[in-house]
């Protein structure tokens, strides 16, 4: 099955492959010709992903997933949440994110966060979601070359590692995408 998956992080598509296998074909944006940036303007993850998802099959006519993606701190009601992507202003830098996140927490011991997926499936004429989180805590320095986003400072439940520090495969078991991810398989497998 050939299937858009609505994002240009390369990062994204290379986790969603590692993760979908050979079952499914996933073609990036600019492999179906969008080069246009997707419209986010929506206030929850949800409805951005859907709002993705629908541009591209609106204006491509191809089957298509996006998804949207936040971290929540809670020393900090939540934030950056849906706004994560550009915490730190235009243009977006995971670098200049990671160093306001680690400001804003610098005097606090709260340190207790999550990451959350959202994935819009469009297929056909019907609409599916699936959601995955990923708990954990912000670590005061950055750990780890791999991973994008605030990988580096983002360490999971139950592990002595950041994100950045494992590779895709041990990421995808535990990650909020790799939970979201593999509720789409799973949906995928069965249709």
């Amino acid at each position: 099955m050939k299937i858009c998956f609505a994002t240009n992080n390369p990062k994204k598509i290379e986790e969603v492959k590692a993760a979908l296998g050979d079952s499914f074909e996933i073609v990036s944006l600019k492999d179906i010709g969008c080069l246009e940036e997707l419209p986010e303007t929506g206030d929850t993850l949800e409805h951005n992903a859907f709002q993705k998802a629908k541009y591209v099959k609106e204006h491509f006519s191809v089957d298509c997933f996006a998804d949207d993606t936040g971290l929540e701190v809670d020393a900090l009601q939540g934030e950056p949440g849906v706004y994560s992507g550009r915490y730190a202003g235009e243009p977006r830098s995971d670098e200049r994110n990671i160093d306001l996140l680690l400001k804003n927490l610098e005097n606090t011991s709260l340190r207790t966060a999550r990451f959350k997926t959202v994935i819009a499936l469009l297929l056909g004429d019907e609409e599916y979601k699936f959601e995955g989180v990923a708990e954990g805590e912000i670590l005061r320095t950055r750990t780890g070359a791999g991973g994008f986003g605030y990988d580096p400072v983002f360490l999971p439940k139950g592990y002595s590692r950041s994100f950045a520090e494992m590779n895709l495969t041990e990421k995808n078991e535990i990650s909020h995408r790799g939970k979201a991810v593999s509720e789409l398989i799973s949906f995928l497998s069965h249709i």
